[in-house]
C-alpha cells in the first residue's frame, strides 16, 4: 500500500515557499468551460459527493487509498479528477502544499506550531564594518567630492558666481586627494574617470562664467588633451567661445572647427549649431562672404530662422541685392512646425471643448508663440533692413516684401510692413504719403484699423488739428478698446480742449488696459498737475521713475513738482540725478543755479549758471544773471563781456550797450566808456538816457560836444513831454496806462529792471550803477537804471529749459508711431 506513498525529501523541510511558482497546464481554470470531463462531473452526483478524510475507518470494506502519491496506476477520484498524485497523461500531481502555513511533519512529532521560526532565537548581529578602513574613506571622500559639485551648481543657478567658483575649487583639491589615495589602495584601472570628469569641467564652467578665461581655457586643455576621457573634444566648443568673448576669432574658428571634426555626421544638430557658431564668428570678424557659406550650408542641410535671418544681413552687408531677396524668401520658407488646428475644438464635445481649453495656454502653447513671435520679428526687422536698397526706391522695395509676405504662412505681416511703410515716410517728413497710406489701411479689419486710426490721430495731433486728431482717436477706440495708445491719444485730444477730468479717465482706462503704458501714466502725472492735485502727480511720476529709471523727463519732473510744492532742497536733488543723466543741458544746470540762488547759494548758483553759458551761451537769463554777479563782486571787467554778448544777441535792445558803457565808466575807462555811448547814440538817437550820460560825461571831461548834446537832450524832453500830453488828453486820465507803455523813456531812476517778461523772476538784481540824477563818480549801490525798452517791440521770452522743452512738446503725443504695433 505504501509503495506509491513519496515522502518529501527532509532537505525541503525548511524552504517553506518551494514548488509554488510551478505550473502545470492541467490547472488551466481558463479552458474549464472546454473540459468535458469536469463538466461531466458537475452535471452528475459524482461532483456532489462528500470528500475522503484523511483517516481510514476500520470497516471490512476495502477501496483505494486516496493519498496515494506517485502510484503508477490512475485512481480516478469521486468527484471526476486527478487524485493528488497521481499521474495522468504521464503527468504527475504534485501532493497538496501545507507546509507554508506550518504544517509540516514535526508537527506530527508534537512540536509547537511556529510558522515564523521564532524558537530558534535573534539573528545573528551584522559584522560591523570598519570606518577606518580605507575603502570607507575613498567612499567617504568621494561623497564629499560630489555633494562640492552640486553646491556649486547651485550656487551658479542662483547667481552667487564666487561661490560657485569656491566650491569648486574645494571639490578640485578632495578630488585630487582622492585619487592620491585610490592609487594608494586599488590599481590605476579602478580610478572613477566620470567623477573626475565632473570636476574638471564643473570647474572650467565656473572661471568661464567668472571672467576668469586664461584659468578656463587651462582647465579645457586638461580634459581634452586627457585620451582617457571619451567624447571631450566636443569641449573644443566651449573653448571656441570663450576665443570669441575674447575677440580673437582666428582661434575661435580653429576651435570650432576641431569641435566639429570630433562630432560625429549622425549628429546633425550638433554639427549645425556648430557651424552657427562659426558663421556667428565670422560675421564679428567681418568675412561675410565665408560667413554666407556656412549659412548657405546650413540652409541647405536644416533651415532654421537664425541663419535665415543672418544670411540676409550678410548678403546686406556685401550689397547683393539678388542675394538679399533669395535670402529672405528662405527666410520665409523656414518652417514654424506649429499646428494651430489643435486648439481649435472640432465638435461640439464637452469633454473635447475642455480639452481644448486647458492646452490653449499650457507651457507648449507659450513656446509656439514664442517662436512665432521670434520669426515674426526676424521676417519684420530683415524686410525694414533690405527695403530701401533691394529697389530703387523704398517704396517699391516695401512692396516687393509685402507681396512676399502675402504669399507665405505670415500673411498678417502684411499689414504691419505697410504700417512701417507709413512710418518710414513720416521719418522722412513726407506727411502726405504716410497719412495716404494709413487712410487705405484704415479701411481693413478691426487690428489694423485701430492701429491706423491710432497714428493717424497722433498725427494730426502733432499738426495741432485738434479735431481730426479727436476723431480717428474715436475710431480707433471704436476699433479695439482694449487699445491703450489709443485711449491715450483720446486723452491727449480732451486733454488740449482743458477737460482735465476727462482726460484723466482715458488715461486710467489705458492703464487699466495695460499697466505697462507709460505714455499714459506720464500723461496723467501732467494732467494731476494741472489739477493742482501735486501729490498724485507725484506719486505717478515715482511710479513711472521704477519703470524708467534713467528717464530725464521723468526725473525733471518730480523736480518740477518738488518745487511747486516749496521743497526745493528736493528739488536740487532731484535736478542733481537729471544732470547725471544728461551733465551737458545747459537749461537744467541754469534751473539748479536758479534754485541755489533761491537758497542764498551764490557761490553753487555762479557754478551751474556758468557751466549752463558754456554749453549754451546764448540765454539772455543766463548771461544777466552772471553780468550781475560780477558787478556784485566789482569785476567790472568780467562783467563788459558777458553784457558786450547780450548786445550781440539782442541788437535792438539799447540796454545792452549802455550796460557797457556804465562798466567802462566805473572801471575808471572814460575814454572807452565815451565812445561806447557816442556809438549808442547813433544807433538810437531818441533814447534820452544815453544823451544823458553823454552831457555829463562831455561835460566832466570838457569836451565842445556837450552843448549839442545838451540842446538834442532839450529837445527829446520837450518832444517826451507833448507826446504825454497827447496821450493823457485821449485816454481822459489813464496814466496808469500811459505810465506802463511810456515807462521806458520816462528817465525815472527808480524802476527796477527785470531781463524776462515774467518781470520779478530774476534772482540777482543788477546793482551798483549810477541813477541819472546822480555824478557818475557815486559809489554808492543802486539798483540799475531798466527805464530802457526795445523801440521795436517787446523783448524776447526766455527759453525753456530743454528738458521741459522737449516734454510740452511730447506731453500727449503717441511719438513712437506703430511701435505698439511692430515688433522691435
Amino acid at each position: 500500500m505504501m509503495q506509491n506513498v513519496h515522502l518529501a525529501p527532509e532537505t525541503d523541510e525548511d524552504d517553506l515557499y518551494s514548488g509554488y511558482n510551478d505550473y502545470n497546464p492541467i490547472y488551466d481554470i481558463e479552458e474549464l468551460e472546454n473540459d468535458a470531463a469536469f463538466q461531466q462531473a458537475v452535471r452528475t452526483s459524482h461532483g456532489r459527493r462528500p470528500p475522503i478524510t484523511a483517516k481510514i475507518s476500520s470497516t471490512a470494506v476495502t477501496r483505494p487509498i486516496a493519498t496515494g502519491y506517485g502510484s503508477k496506476t490512475s485512481l480516478a477520484s469521486s468527484i471526476g479528477r486527478p487524485m493528488t498524485g497521481a499521474i495522468q497523461d504521464g503527468v504527475t500531481r504534485p501532493m497538496t502544499a501545507v507546509r507554508a502555513a506550518g504544517f509540516t511533519k514535526a508537527a506530527l512529532r508534537g512540536s509547537a506550531f511556529d510558522p515564523l521560526s521564532q524558537s530558534r532565537g535573534p539573528a545573528s548581529p551584522l559584522e560591523a564594518k570598519k570606518k577606518d578602513s580605507p575603502e570607507e574613506k575613498i567612499k567617504q571622500l568621494e561623497k564629499e567630492v560630489n555633494e562640492l559639485v552640486e553646491e556649486s551648481c547651485i550656487a551658479n543657478s542662483c547667481g552667487d558666481l564666487k561661490l560657485a567658483l569656491e566650491k569648486a575649487k574645494d571639490a578640485g583639491r578632495k578630488e585630487r586627494v582622492l585619487v592620491r589615495q585610490r592609487e594608494q589602495v586599488t590599481t590605476p584601472e579602478n580610478i572613477n574617470l566620470d567623477l573626475t570628469y565632473s570636476v574638471l569641467f564643473n570647474l572650467a564652467s565656473q572661471y568661464s562664467v567668472n571672467e576668469m578665461y586664461a584659468e578656463a581655457l587651462n582647465t579645457y586643455q586638461v580634459i581634452v588633451k586627457n585620451k582617457m576621457f571619451s567624447n571631450a573634444g566636443i569641449l573644443k566648443m566651449n573653448m571656441g567661445n570663450i576665443y570669441l568673448k575674447q575677440r580673437n576669432y582666428s582661434k575661435a574658428i580653429k576651435f570650432y572647427r576641431m569641435a566639429l571634426d570630433q562630432v560625429p555626421s549622425v549628429n546633425k544638430q550638433m554639427r549645425i549649431k556648430i557651424m552657427q557658431n562659426i558663421g556667428v564668428t565670422f560675421i564679428q570678424a567681418g568675412q561675410y562672404s565665408d560667413a554666407i557659406n556656412s549659412y548657405e550650408h546650413i540652409m541647405s542641410m536644416a533651415p532654421n530662422l537664425k541663419a535665415g535671418y543672418n544670411l540676409t544681413i550678410c548678403y546686406f552687408a556685401i550689397g547683393d541685392r539678388e542675394k538679399m531677396k533669395k535670402a529672405f524668401q528662405k527666410l520665409i520658407t523656414v518652417p514654424l512646425e506649429i499646428d494651430e488646428d489643435k486648439y481649435i475644438s472640432p465638435s461640439d464635445d464637452p469633454h473635447t471643448n475642455l480639452v481644448t481649453e486647458a492646452i490653449k495656454n499650457d507651457h507648449l502653447r507659450q513656446m509656439e508663440r514664442e517662436r512665432k513671435a521670434m520669426a515674426e520679428k526676424y521676417i519684420m526687422t530683415s524686410a525694414k533692413l533690405i527695403a530701401p536698397v533691394i529697389e530703387t526706391s523704398f517704396a517699391a522695395g516695401y512692396d516687393w516684401c509685402v507681396e512676399v509676405v502675402k504669399a507665405s504662412q505670415y500673411v498678417e505681416l502684411a499689414n504691419d510692413l505697410e504700417i512701417n511703410k507709413a512710418v518710414t515716410y513720416l521719418r522722412q517728413k513726407d506727411y502726405n504719403q504716410a497719412v495716404e497710406i494709413l487712410k487705405v489701411l484704415e479701411k481693413k479689419d478691426s487690428r489694423v484699423k485701430s492701429a491706423a486710426a491710432t497714428n493717424l490721430s497722433a498725427l494730426y495731433y502733432m499738426g495741432k488739428d485738434f479735431a481730426q486728431a479727436s476723431s480717428y482717436a474715436d475710431i480707433a477706440v471704436n476699433s479695439d478698446r482694449y487699445n491703450p495708445a489709443a485711449l491715450t491719444n483720446k486723452g491727449n485730444t480732451v486733454f488740449a480742449n482743458g477737460d482735465y477730468e476727462k482726460a484723466a479717465e482715458f488715461y486710467k482706462e489705458a492703464l487699466r488696459n495695460d499697466s505697462s503704458c507709460t505714455e499714459a501714466l506720464y500723461n496723467i502725472g501732467l494732467t494731476y498737475e494741472k489739477l493742482n492735485r501735486l501729490d498724485e502727480a507725484l506719486d505717478c511720476f515715482l511710479k513711472l521713475h521704477a519703470i524708467l529709471r534713467n528717464s530725464a523727463e521723468v526725473l525733471y519732473q518730480i523736480a518740477n513738482i518738488y518745487e511747486l510744492m516749496e521743497n526745493p532742497s528736493q528739488a536740487i536733488e532731484w535736478l542733481m540725478q537729471v544732470v547725471s543723466v544728461i551733465p551737458t543741458d545747459p537749461q537744467v544746470l541754469s534751473k539748479l543755479g536758479e534754485l541755489y540762488d533761491r537758497e542764498g547759494d551764490k557761490s553753487q548758483a555762479f557754478q551751474y549758471y556758468y557751466e549752463s553759458y558754456r554749453y549754451f551761451p546764448c540765454n539772455i537769463e543766463v548771461i544777466e544773471w552772471l553780468g550781475a554777479y560780477y558787478i556784485d563782486t566789482q569785476f567790472w571787467e568780467k562783467a563788459i563781456q558777458y553784457f558786450e554778448r547780450a548786445s550781440l544777441i539782442q541788437p535792438t535792445q539799447v540796454k545792452w550797450q549802455l550796460m557797457v558803457a556804465s562798466c567802462f565808466r566805473r572801471s575808471g575807462n572814460y575814454q572807452k566808456a565815451l565812445d561806447t555811448y557816442k556809438d549808442t547814440h547813433r544807433k538810437f538817437p531818441e533814447n534820452v538816457e544815453c544823451l544823458r550820460f553823454l552831457v555829463r560825461l562831455c561835460t566832466d571831461l570838457g569836451l565842445k560836444d556837450a552843448q549839442e548834446y545838451a540842446r538834442k537832450l532839450k529837445r527829446l524832453e520837450k518832444m517826451k513831454e507833448i507826446r504825454e500830453q497827447r496821450i493823457k488828453s485821449g485816454r481822459d486820465g489813464s496814466g496808469g496806462s500811459r505810465g506802463k507803455r511810456e515807462g521806458s523813456a520816462s528817465g525815472d531812476s527808480g524802476q527796477n529792471y527785470s531781463a524776462s517778461s515774467k518781470g520779478e523772476r530774476l534772482s540777482a538784481r543788477l546793482r551798483a550803477l549810477p541813477g541819472t540824477n546822480e555824478p557818475y563818480e557815486s559809489s554808492s549801490n543802486k539798483e540799475i537804471d531798466a527805464s530802457y525798452v526795445d523801440p521795436l517791440g517787446p523783448q524776447i521770452e526766455r527759453p525753456k529749459t530743454a528738458a521741459k522743452k522737449r516734454i510740452d512738446e511730447d506731453d500727449f503725443a503717441d511719438e513712437e508711431l506703430g511701435d505698439d504695433l511692430l515688433p522691435e
